[in-house]
């Protein structure tokens, strides 16, 4: 079969046609607005139930409000949304579904974990880039105490989190993807492969997350010609303190050095020496709220050029988990520039 001319490589797609960020909005919850990043966001919701009567209706109602919020930040009104793409770490993706149910918008709702933001925007990108749609919504979210709930253990028992554990974020971060002319513009897609190690504790998402975003990472790599010197950023999504030190030991042992250049959401958007988050932050809005609220306004600026944004996800489910199995993780990598880098 001849080979599409917007491949590169075994895993990357290069776009013919614009495909560029017309908005990012963020809304956090408290814990998130009391952090390093807290004057960035564009929304800090004090109430961790905002309003609502349990953890996951709160988790539907960030979304929603997020999702109306960029929207409304694109200049646009919803009708002129083609598509919505949004997923949360919830069983059926229950925050996404009850969150986007009143916009009446043709929807695909995804399950990605926490790689979920770089897929719906992975997804969304070749909708526009194919000419299937002139705009796209698109988002990831999370709630602490519901994926606590879910995951882990019911926050009455007041269990001992472990050195390792990275703190769920809660909030929603949402972008609009379109054909008209942006100032910030997603060139290329490389999407990951389920990467299994082995480990199983749930309490180390990081350990856990770590080799698929070096995989992707390197597959990455491999696919553009190109390494870590030619981006002025690279950004994981949720791998904390313990993720980010396994990822540039891997990438180490395959001949790729990464310096101060790469970073993880899970380590900005929280002070571990005031919040009590031991490895940092994790969960679908760690990554998308940290680009929507932080980085995103930096390539509006033209303080990055290009960056290599990759959210990282753990695909486990508390059925797995309980069965004994281990943690299958994924990663998806997007090349996002301000429009006067040169092109290739």
């Amino acid at each position: 079969m001849e080979q599409s001319s917007k491949r590169i490589g075994k895993q990357t797609v290069r776009f013919q046609n614009p495909v560029n960020i017309l908005s990012a909005a963020s809304t956090v919850g408290p814990k998130e607005g009391e952090g390093p990043l807290k004057e960035y966001f564009d929304q800090v919701i004090t109430d961790i139930l905002y309003g609502q009567k349990s953890w996951e209706k709160a988790e539907s109602r960030f979304v929603e409000e997020n999702m109306k919020l960029a929207v409304k930040k694109a200049g646009m009104s919803m009708e002129q949304v083609d598509y919505i793409l949004c997923g949360d770490l919830l069983n059926q993706c229950a925050g996404s579904t009850f969150g986007i149910r009143a916009l009446n918008r043709p929807f695909f709702g995804l399950f990605g974990a926490c790689s979920t933001m770089g897929e719906a925007m992975s997804l969304g990108s070749m909708l526009i880039d194919g000419g299937f749609a002139q705009n796209v919504l698109l988002g990831a979210s999370s709630h602490f105490c519901s994926a606590e709930k879910q995951f882990r253990f019911p926050l009455d028992m007041g269990t001992q989190r472990p050195q390792t554990s990275t703190w769920t974020v809660t909030g929603d971060g949402a972008v609009v993807l379109g054909r008209k002319k942006g100032a910030v513009r997603i060139t290329e897609v490389t999407t990951g492969k389920i990467v299994d190690l082995g480990v199983t504790d749930a309490n180390n998402m990081g350990a856990a997350m770590a080799p698929a975003a070096a995989d992707l990472m390197m597959a990455h790599f491999r696919d553009t010609g190109r390494g870590p010197k030619d981006y002025d950023l690279i950004l994981t999504g949720d791998l904390g303190t313990v993720g980010r030190e396994l990822v540039v030991e891997l990438l180490a042992k395959e001949g790729y050095y990464l310096d101060q250049r790469y970073t993880d959401c899970g380590i900005e958007i929280y002070d571990p020496k005031t919040q009590d988050t031991h490895a940092g932050g994790s969960g679908c809005a760690c990554s998308a709220v940290t680009f929507c609220g932080y980085y995103y306004p930096m390539l509006l600026k033209g303080k990055l050029r290009r960056i290599l944004f990759i959210p990282t996800g753990a695909l486990m489910s508390p059925t797995t988990s309980q069965q004994g199995e281990s943690i299958p993780s994924i990663a998806h990598g997007l090349v996002i520039e301000s429009p006067e880098k040169e092109e290739y």
